[in-house]
């Protein structure tokens, strides 16, 4: 039996060791595995994070069972409203004020929040990278604002087209109109998919602030690694990647934009729950079922072609939450691929930012690891065969 390998070498004595070392005797760059403390949090930050917690638990209810609760509610109170009338309320006049300030420009309000919180998020993924952000994130919100003009200019061209004045003598509905008469047509409902498309972008473009505050703690330890030179390969830092500006681009930016990407990000969650309420008023008060219904499944058809099949694929644009580093790695909420009608893999996001998702396959202890991982030789070295007894053949 050979005795066993020494799993270091003290350089100052020579000795040969098994453990880690270290003691008063140990500089700070022969002390691997030690990370700097996070700063002191303020009782404001706190206080926001906890309302950022809150806003994350209703934006990102699961968005399976939401489009399967869109639909059944589409159909079942929709159905009910056509043979039973239900109560009138506020909601039920056209001149409400969130109908006429908020859904009629509905969106307005939700490029209002969405493309700067897209432009900030992005760029701050892209390290600065403008050209990136252009091709790679900006086309998505070009496209969910083409097929909202294309829909529903062709509801409306629907209705004019195949529908009639209640008196003869009418041909164009807006003569009916301003007649003061009645137009009938099929007027598949506008308001019902404008709402459902809007919360459906919503929740999307929203997903970059999931564990958007590790980037924080990334920086940290990566600078802290830079500063002392340490090149570990068993590390798992997604910025280990990035060149010097890129982590400053991206330290620089973080810290002037996180702020206000909070504020955007909550503001999204509250104009995603009022159009949630709206759309509850659509059900009961507006349009026939079949209207409405149909609207629906346009609007989720849309999403899914867009956000499930396109933007996942090779082609671009990338999906929300991409860059040249990956930071959602172990987001069970946002990264599983249980069905076709959940979000994207963590593979193809990582994939697209030049990163291989890795495994941790080995054990660690207050995250250090309790052994050495071999090494996997280059092809240019030589081959070496290691039996059990660490004695190379």
């Amino acid at each position: 039996m050979s005795k066993r390998r020494p799993l270091r070498t003290n350089l100052n004595t020579g000795l040969n060791k098994n453990f880690r070392p270290g003691g008063p005797d140990i500089t700070r760059g022969e002390a691997r595995g030690t990370r700097p403390t996070a700063p002191p949090t303020s009782i404001r930050e706190i206080l926001v994070m906890m309302i950022i917690h809150v806003c994350k638990k209703t934006i990102f209810f699961d968005i399976n069972l939401k489009v399967a609760l869109y639909l059944g509610s589409l159909f079942l109170v929709s159905l009910i409203g056509d043979f039973i009338p239900f109560p009138k309320t506020y909601f039920a006049r056209s001149d409400n004020l969130f109908n006429v300030y908020f859904v009629k420009v509905g969106w307005g309000w939700t490029l209002l929040f969405t493309v700067p919180f897209l432009t900030m998020t992005s760029y701050t993924l892209c390290c600065g990278d403008l050209k990136k952000l252009l091709r790679h994130h900006a086309p998505r919100i070009a496209i969910a604002t083409f097929f909202w003009f294309f829909w529903t200019k062709l509801f409306n061209m629907i209705e004019t087209t195949y529908g009639r004045c209640t008196i003869k003598g009418f041909n164009s509905k807006s003569q009916c109109l301003k007649a003061g008469h009645l137009w009938n047509g099929f007027d598949i409902s506008g308001h019902a998919f404008i709402l459902i498309h809007s919360s459906l972008v919503l929740i999307e473009e929203a997903r970059p602030i999931i564990k958007w505050e590790s980037i924080k703690e990334h920086l940290r330890n990566e600078l802290h690694d830079r500063s002392i030179s340490e090149q570990s390969q068993r590390s798992t830092n997604p910025l280990r990647n990035l060149s010097e500006d890129q982590v400053k681009n991206l330290q620089f930016l973080y810290d002037r934009f996180t702020p206000v990407i909070r504020t955007l990000f909550i503001g999204m969650s509250h104009l995603q729950l009022l159009w949630d309420i709206m759309l509850v008023g659509t059900m009961l008060y507006y349009h026939r079922m079949i209207e409405k219904f149909l609207s629906g499944i346009i609007a989720i058809l849309t999403w899914y072609f867009c956000y499930r099949f396109w933007y996942p694929s090779s082609i671009l644009p990338e999906p929300a939450g991409c860059g040249v580093f990956f930071y959602q790695r172990d987001n069970k909420d946002t990264f599983r691929r249980t069905n076709s009608m959940t979000t994207f893999s963590a593979a193809n996001c990582a994939t697209r930012a030049n990163v291989t998702p890795t495994t941790n396959t080995v054990p660690t202890f207050m995250g250090m690891p309790l052994y050495t991982k071999s090494k996997v030789p280059s092809p240019s070295s030589s081959t070496q065969v290691v039996n059990p007894s660490n004695d190379t053949l």
